[in-house]
């Protein structure tokens, strides 16, 4: 296995939690808004971690980095959220060097993702190395490796149909929506939350039901109103969300509040409602069960939703994983370069030491020494020692031994830290 090591006590990691063995609430506590993020990173640098990214979606909270022990991370991950170190043991997976470059791999290119084939995970990774690097966090190493994931992701979704259909969390709503509510383009449809997931449920919803029947709500109006003026709905204040809750067939809510926003305290039903929670942490409190009439669906039970597009889509894992192998294996080759680099570079100031050394000696010797010459020929025995050298920690089963090795018989002083 190769180890991707930044110097010779730390590992590359990637650890975290998701949908997999996580439930809903248990994500929701290690969940990590813009803020926490921002304090994670700041704490990071200032714990000398070397390069990190974070990314938290509803599906998921990780963090990729260098460390001398995976606990360094997770400590990170546990002081910035509402989750702790044992809770974190029970669902929580880590994986170390090219187990953690794989990792990275299939999740940014979707085949990880709860609903196979959903490309929305990539633009979170973007955004994560964008908040690493004007943190001083996201060196060559990770910058070349999230390209590496990007431009894999990029080649799956043009060269396989592993995407094609229509299927998402919002889609996967609104087909529930149409399937157990009769008449659903005569009902009343509350929107609160104006996110991605909430933008995209309200466009699928537009498709299927009557627009004078759609409401948003959002805390900021200005939002809302930019999609309602896009979609042609309307728009109530967030003062309004109580009288707006009575009025309602469904509710929808698509918040990125950390505390549920809907509980039964404000429902005042005379009439059955369906509720259903898109938000991680939820957003609806479990207790609005407690009221007559009231059916709530969470998240995850939206996501088990299978059809013929998902099967479908299964056909093309093993093409995308073909396009994975070819990029992670252009990238293996450039970390194993960058590598040995430093210390071939080291070997060659060694040799041309010596050179210089015994050519001194030459001049002093032989009056009609042919400088030029001789310098000529040591030039071209350098390059060819170095040339098997080179080829030698390639092919080598072990690099690390290796280079280990090239440094003790040359006796060559330099930081081993390669990116």
């Amino acid at each position: 296995m190769e180890n991707f090591n930044m110097t010779k006590h730390t590992s590359f990691y990637a650890i975290g939690l998701s949908y997999k063995k996580a439930d809903a609430e248990v994500r929701g506590k290690f969940s990590l808004d813009t803020n926490a993020k921002s304090t994670l990173l700041m704490q990071a640098e200032a714990e000398g971690i070397e390069s990190l990214i974070v990314t938290s979606t509803c599906n998921r909270t990780e963090i990729y980095g260098f460390a001398n022990h995976p606990y360094e991370l997770i400590k990170l991950l546990c002081e910035n959220s509402q989750g702790t170190v044992e809770e974190f043991q029970e669902v929580a997976y880590i994986y170390k060097n090219q187990d953690a470059v794989s990792h990275m791999f299939r999740v940014g290119t979707g085949l990880d993702s709860q609903i196979l084939g959903d490309f929305e995970i990539i633009s979170q990774l973007k955004i994560a190395f964008t908040q690493s690097k004007s943190n001083g966090l996201a060196n060559s190493f990770m910058e070349r490796l999230v390209n590496s994931v990007i431009q894999a992701s990029k080649k799956i979704k043009t060269d396989t149909e592993i995407s094609s259909g229509a299927t998402s969390v919002s889609f996967a709503s609104v087909q529930y929506i149409i399937r157990n509510v009769e008449d659903i383009a005569n009902k009343n449809i509350l929107l609160f939350g104006t996110g991605k997931i909430g933008r995209n449920t309200c466009e699928n919803l537009v498709k299927h039901t009557k627009h004078d029947h759609i409401t948003l709500i959002n805390r900021t109006k200005d939002k809302a109103e930019k999609l309602a003026q896009k979609l042609d709905v309307v728009v109530k204040d967030y003062a309004d969300l109580q009288l707006e809750l009575q009025k309602a067939d469904v509710v929808v809510v698509a918040t990125g509040a950390q505390n549920p926003t809907v509980d039964k305290a404000i429902l005042n039903l005379k009439k059955p409602l369906l509720i259903l929670d898109l938000s991680i942490p939820k957003n609806v409190n479990e207790n609005v069960q407690e009221v007559e009439g009231v059916t709530l669906i969470h998240l995850d039970h939206l996501s088990q939703i299978t059809d013929e597009t998902l099967e479908n889509r299964k056909l093309h894992i093993p093409h995308a994983e073909a396009i994975i192998e070819e990029i992670k294996e252009e990238f293996t080759a450039w970390t194993k370069n960058r590598k040995f680099a430093p210390t071939i570079q080291a070997l060659k100031e060694k040799l041309n030491s010596i050179k210089d050394g015994e050519l001194n000696k030459q001049r002093k010797k032989n009056v009609k020494f042919d400088e030029e010459q001789a310098e000529f020929i040591s030039n071209q025995i350098i390059q060819k020692i170095t040339n098997h050298f080179v080829n030698h920690l390639k092919d080598g089963d072990s690099m690390d031994e290796g280079i280990e090795w090239i440094e003790k018989v040359f006796q060559l002083e330099q930081e081993r830290s390669f990116f």
